[in-house]
């Protein structure tokens, strides 16, 4: 792994997933809405490491794909240099996000805190609002009529079952 990419994780993805959440469970410590962690008997500890699981293996497959395809790295200041039009990015536009809930939905069903829940929801609304004002609008700046064709074919959070073919296939 390179520091570029090493850096990037610690930066974004490590705020969302560590910082935040730690300073949550912190603030919450005390109160009613400190959390507990769930017990090997709870459906919360299963989900969540189902939850830990699958976010753990789309973010890495995903940012593999950003380094080896795009040329780059999720970071804003270090974005690809080429359109991924690969694996999780042929049913849905922002799997890389959708990793991160994934995660974040881990962390709030281990540690059973509404607290950090609220946190995940926070999280993809701020996204939300983020990718198609502003990163939308970049990806189309950087890769033009290819960019469009593919917003126009694959949905931005709810995945489609068949994989999306770009017509140079």
């Amino acid at each position: 792994m390179t520091w570029r990419l090493l850096r990037t994780i610690l930066i974004l993805p490590g705020t969302a997933l560590v910082f935040v959440p730690a300073l949550i469970v912190w603030a919450a410590a005390g109160t009613g809405y400190a959390g507990a962690w769930a017990g090997a008997g709870q459906l919360q500890l299963w989900a969540g490491v189902g939850s830990l699981a699958a976010g753990l293996f789309l973010a890495g497959w995903t940012m593999r794909l950003f380094a080896t395809v795009g040329e780059g790295t999720p970071a804003p200041w270090d974005p690809p240099k080429k359109l991924v039009v690969r694996g999780p990015y042929r049913h849905v536009r922002n799997p890389m996000i959708s990793s991160v809930l994934f995660m974040l939905g881990a962390e709030a069903l281990l540690y059973q805190s509404w607290a950090l829940a609220a946190w995940g929801l926070l999280f993809f609304a701020a996204n939300a609002v983020y990718f198609p004002l502003s990163e939308e609008k970049g990806l189309e700046r950087r890769f033009g009529g290819d960019c469009r064709t593919y917003k126009a074919n694959v949905p931005r959070w709810f995945p489609r079952i068949r994989p999306w073919r770009p017509p140079d296939e």
